[in-house]
C-alpha cells in the first residue's frame, strides 16, 4: 500500500466531512469544497497553512504527537481515527521500513485451547488481524460454521464480501461490511508491512466492488464490543452481544465471546446450538465404556 497516498486521502476525507458551522467558522461566500478549507483546518490546528498542506499531501515525517493531536481535534476525529492518524505518522518515520516483530509461535497454546473449551455458556472464537480463524470452543465453531467452509477458508472478510451466503447469515450485512473494512483499515495503519493483511486486502479490492468502495472511504474503528444479529442455518435468528479481548503475548490475535440476554428467544436458541455442538463433539464409546 502507498502510505503517503493513504495519509493524504485520510486527511482529505476527514476535512471534507466537516461543515464550517461544526468547526465554529462562518461559511461566508459560496464554497467550492464540501467541508473545511485547508486554511481553516490549519487555523483550527494552530499550524501554518504551508505545514498543513504538506501533511495533507501525505508527508507526515517528523510531525510531533502534539501537532497530530491538535490536528485530530481540528478534524473532530474520534478515538479510533486519532490513533489511526498517529499510526500513519509512525509509518512515515525513520523506522517505517522495519517490519514489526511477529510472534515466533503461531500455533494455539494448549492452555489457551483448554481455557476456551472450558467456556460453555458463550460462543468463543479467536481470529487474527487478517480476519483468519485461529481457534474456537465447540459453541463458537458451531456459531460461525458457515464461515469455516472451503469458499471463505475461515476468513471472515472473504466470507462477507465473496460468499453470497453472507447476506443471509448477517441480516445487517451493510453494517457488518462497513465495520469489517473499517477494522481492517485500522489494522493496516498499525502494521502497513503485514504482507498477509495486504494480500487479503488486495484480493478483496480486486474481487469485490463493495469492499473497494468501502476501502476508499478511509473509515476506521476499534472492534471492542457490540451487538450482532445472525440468521443461523440450524437454529434461526440470534441477537447476541459480544466482547473482544486481546492477547498481550500475541497482539495479532483477538478473542470474541458471544452471549445472549437471559430469558430471550436468542438465549434459548444459543443454548440449543450449544447442545447440538456438544453432541457432535462428544466422543463415541463402546459397550465397555471405553473409547
Amino acid at each position: 500500500m502507498d502510505r503517503s497516498k493513504d495519509a493524504a486521502e485520510f486527511l482529505r476525507s476527514r476535512r471534507d466531512r466537516i461543515k464550517p458551522e461544526q468547526g465554529q467558522l462562518l461559511g461566508g461566500a459560496r464554497r467550492r469544497v464540501p467541508g473545511l478549507r485547508r486554511e481553516e483546518v490549519a487555523y483550527l490546528a494552530g499550524v501554518s497553512i504551508d505545514y498543513y498542506v504538506r501533511m495533507e499531501r501525505g508527508d507526515l515525517r517528523g510531525v510531533s504527537p502534539e501537532v497530530l493531536d491538535a490536528l485530530a481535534r481540528a478534524l473532530q476525529l474520534d478515538e479510533a481515527e486519532t490513533e489511526h492518524l498517529h499510526d500513519l505518522a509512525r509509518a512515515a518515520g525513520p523506522q517505517a521500513g522495519r517490519r514489526r516483530k511477529r510472534p515466533a509461535v503461531q500455533t494455539v497454546p494448549v492452555g489457551l485451547q483448554r481455557f476456551i473449551d472450558a467456556v460453555t455458556g458463550a460462543g468463543v472464537w479467536v481470529r487474527d488481524r487478517r480476519m483468519d480463524f485461529v481457534a474456537a470452543n465447540p459453541l463458537g465453531r458451531a456459531l460461525y460454521a458457515p464461515i469455516l467452509d472451503d469458499v471463505s477458508r475461515g476468513n471472515t472478510a472473504r466470507f462477507v464480501f465473496l460468499d453470497p451466503a453472507a447476506r443471509n447469515f448477517f441480516p445487517d450485512w451493510e453494517l457488518s461490511a462497513d465495520q469489517i473494512v473499517a477494522t481492517m483499515r485500522s489494522y493496516a495503519g498499525q502494521n502497513p508491512l503485514d504482507k498477509g493483511l495486504t494480500d487479503i486486502i488486495g484480493e478483496l479490492v480486486t474481487r469485490s466492488d463493495a469492499f473497494r468502495i468501502r476501502w476508499a472511504s478511509h473509515d476506521v474503528r476499534f472492534h471492542r464490543s457490540g451487538m450482532k444479529r445472525l440468521h443461523h442455518p440450524e437454529v434461526g435468528d440470534l441477537e447476541l452481544t459480544y466482547e473482544a479481548m486481546e492477547f498481550p503475548a500475541n497482539p495479532e490475535w483477538s478473542m470474541f465471546a458471544y452471549t445472549a440476554e437471559p430469558g430471550t428467544p436468542s438465549a434459548e436458541r444459543l443454548a440449543l446450538l450449544g447442545s447440538l455442538a456438544a453432541t457432535v463433539t462428544q466422543p463415541e464409546h463402546d459397550d465397555t465404556g471405553t473409547r
